[in-house]
């Protein structure tokens, strides 16, 4: 570079920090100036051997995420200075953590070291999905330590997405793909709905372009259309604000080009079918105490002109969301008969909505209950220290409860509890606490017994019944839709299948010690290897609930020789063309598993990916394709998080079912004479074995004879038989058969 280039750089650098100062969100004093002065000047000497892709001197980068922090997002001087440092301990082994405690103090150090952890994460390269999904969930930890480490690393990404264009279109889509992964939907949670927008844009622009560009297009094809057509709307309802004397502004503004997608996606409809392209936002000044008389007095007046759809008024000032978001959302039918989304909030609504955790802190009293947010990371940081849960699941349910609209039911005691739409009453049980989720009998909503698959409704109050003796069964998973909820249900079906497990290695020792053979490492690895399972618990459970049995067990004894090799000869001979590999993915998959799909669990035909080759017990996705139907992906394959952030309308949620944990209904049919006590001896004879639940009983006596039908769930053909043994040696029964 020339001296004349080195001065204009220098003159830009020095312009781009006063610049900083100017648009800081907070009051910087003079001790604030001085920090953020200091870390500019340590950023500066750190990074000035350093270049961007671009070209640009590296601390321009650093700069930019500081002035995100500082006026988008609205932090203090303690964020701002951390954002200038964030990159510091990173990239320059000069400078160690301890350093930056003893330059700027223990907070400044605790926020750069959360960062240089993130930003050491995110270096492994070629990361399939469950790497990334583990890496999400160590980043996610530091909001324990310092919530606004996870913020300013979202104020990274976003300036390293506004300069992606000198990068390579592989490294592009990777960086945008992850972003619509994980920085987007956590900027959402923590209110950073601008933020949010603009994540989901720029990472269209490079996962998408053509989409994106087309999109942009039209919309800049219409805007002069559009901006007519909000200007005669809002002419209307300023002259009517006017008259009520209310200080406010009105301002139209365009959806995002992401959501717009999404709607055309959604609904398969054009661009020019999609109906609420923009919205008008009415923002109004006002006092506390008349914040939300002046609310709904604007909804009067809006809606005086403009006829509302009934169905699509969102309440969140009553009720706010537990972003911490409060408004008023209505849709009006404007005119021409277009439909317009009209927003209300008062100047505080629309500083937390626009700056999130910043301007929701800022006017947060000191005497406050735990609010929402500290709620959410509380809870988070539960989920998150459970070391058996899924890295890909925790992202999925993480991502999904984010997205869900909220509904707002009540206790018994009236008090108000929010929960994503479509939850249940068991979501609902272990919202209130765990204790009372794994106890759960039934519920009551509004007075009336309903099943725990019952979708809960806004307004609903849900009373839960508990009961000592129940226990949580398979079942309970298809009822829970929270994260919070389906993790709690899975680790205790994790702990009865422990249980059962310890019986069945038991039972297993004894039986064994008959067929001459001794249960030891060898021979668990044996039969596991034998009945194509997994673990060594998978083997002992299913001795336990008995679908390993005595037959079974004989027949892997006679084969501990080389039975085994003949039989995959035998198969080879016939099916030369066959590996080895693929006759026992064959005999696992037609003996074992099965795969069903989406929430129903339906069977539906699919190939198997060749990218990934899943076998039985992988987790794994249906994608749908344009001319193969459905292919299977393993959840970690090198192709699933493309796909899954491009497309994610074609995912389906898919499993395998493991035959043994399977439920079958029967019904079973008994007759006799009628004897006094007769159905509290067979309800006993049904309730005393462990893995048989009976949901419906009809008895009918006719001059001392009587008949029943007993409608029950089983696991196995051999738990049925037992129970039907038992039945029939109970006194006055005379017949027993299955129907």
């Amino acid at each position: 570079m020339t001296e004349v280039e080195i001065e204009n750089e220098n003159a830009a650098i020095a312009k781009a920090y006063k610049n900083l100062l100017k648009v800081s969100y907070t009051t910087l004093t003079t001790e604030d100036k001085k920090l953020i002065r200091k870390a500019f000047e340590v950023a500066v000497d750190a990074h000035k051997e350093q270049r961007r892709k671009s070209g640009e001197a590296y601390i321009f980068h650093p700069i930019a995420v500081a002035r995100i922090v500082a006026s988008e997002i609205g932090l203090d001087a303690t964020s701002i200075a951390a954002a200038l440092l964030h990159d510091v301990v990173e990239d320059n082994e000069n400078y160690s953590i301890k350093d930056i405690e003893r330059l700027f103090g223990e907070t400044v150090a605790r926020i750069v070291d959360g960062l240089t952890k993130i930003a050491s994460m995110s270096k492994e390269k070629d990361m399939d999905i469950s790497l990334q999904a583990e890496n999400f969930r160590k980043m996610l930890l530091t909001l324990n330590d310092d919530v606004r480490v996870i913020i300013i690393k979202i104020a990274d990404r976003l300036h390293n997405m506004q300069t992606m264009d000198s990068m390579r279109p592989d490294k592009q889509v990777k960086i945008a793909s992850e972003t619509l992964y994980i920085y987007a939907p956590l900027a959402h949670r923590i209110g950073l709905y601008n933020i949010k927008n603009e994540l989901e844009d720029l990472s269209l622009k490079y996962t998408e372009p053509e989409v994106y560009d087309d999109i942009l297009l039209k919309m800049k094809e219409s805007k002069q259309q559009q901006d007519a057509y909000i200007k005669e709307f809002n002419d209307v309802i300023k002259t009517a604000l006017d008259r009520e004397g209310l200080n406010y502004t009105i301002k139209g503004r365009p959806k995002s080009i992401f959501s717009i997608k999404r709607k055309m996606d959604k609904q398969g409809v054009t661009f020019d079918e999609v109906y609420d392209k923009f919205a008008v936002r009415i923002i109004y000044r006002t006092d506390t105490e008349n914040e939300k008389f002046i609310a709904w007095k604007i909804y009067s007046v809006v809606t005086d002109h403009f006829r509302p759809n009934p169905i699509r008024l969102r309440d969140w000032i009553s009720s706010p969301k537990s972003t911490g978001y409060e408004a008023l959302h209505i849709t009006v039918m404007g005119p021409k008969g277009r439909w317009v989304e009209v927003q209300i909030r008062s100047e505080r609504m629309n500083e937390i909505a626009e700056k999130g955790y910043a301007a929701h802190y800022k006017y947060k009293n000191e005497d406050d209950k735990e609010d929402n947010l500290d709620i959410w990371i509380n809870r988070l940081q539960e989920a998150l220290e459970n070391p058996e849960t899924n890295a890909v699941d925790f992202v999925e349910q993480f991502k999904l409860n984010l997205y869900s609209k909220e509904i707002f039911v009540f206790t018994p005691k009236g008090d108000l509890k929010s929960l994503p739409k479509g939850a249940t009453p068991l979501d609902f049980a272990f919202n209130i606490h765990t204790e009372v989720g794994m106890k759960t009998r039934g519920a009551k909503v509004n007075g009336k017994l309903v099943p725990l698959s019952h979708e809960l409704q806004s307004g609903d109050q849900v009373d839960i019944l508990t009961s000592e003796n129940i226990k949580p069964n398979p079942n309970w998973l298809d009822y829970a839709t929270t994260s919070r909820a389906r993790a709690k249900i899975k680790s205790l079906l994790r702990e009865e299948k422990k249980e059962i497990g310890e019986d069945g290695k038991e039972i297993l020792r004894r039986k064994l010690k008959q067929l001459k053979i001794t249960l030891n490492e060898k021979s668990v690895n044996e039969m596991v290897s034998h009945f194509k399972l997994k673990t060594s618990l998978d083997l002992f459970y299913r001795v336990g609930i008995g679908t390993i049995t005595n037959p079974m067990l004989k027949e892997y004894a006679a084969s501990r020789s080389n039975a085994l090799m003949t039989f995959f000869k035998s198969k080879i001979n016939r099916k030369n063309t066959i590996s080895k590999e693929e006759i026992e993915k064959e005999e696992i998959t037609n003996k074992y598993d099965m795969l069903v799909f989406g929430k129903e669990e339906e069977h539906l035909d699919y190939k198997l990916a060749t990218c990934c080759n899943p076998i039985p017990g992988d987790p794994v996705f249906g994608f749908l394709t344009v001319s193969e139907g459905i292919k299977v992906h393993k959840k970690n394959c090198p192709n699933a998080l493309s796909l899954q952030s491009n497309y994610a309308y074609r995912i389906m949620q898919a499993k395998w079912i493991d035959s043994s944990q399977e439920e079958y209904h029967a019904n079973i049919i008994l007759s006799g004479i009628d004897n006094l006590g007769l159905v509290n001896d067979i309800t006993k004879v049904i309730s005393s074995n462990m893995h048989v639940n009976m949901s419906s009983i009809s008895f009918q006596s006719d001059d001392g004879i009587f008949s029943g039908k007993i409608n029950v769930s089983v696991k196995n053909k051999t738990l049925l038989k037992k129970v039907m043994d038992n039945l029939k040696k109970i006194n006055g029964i005379e017949k027993v058969t299955r129907v």
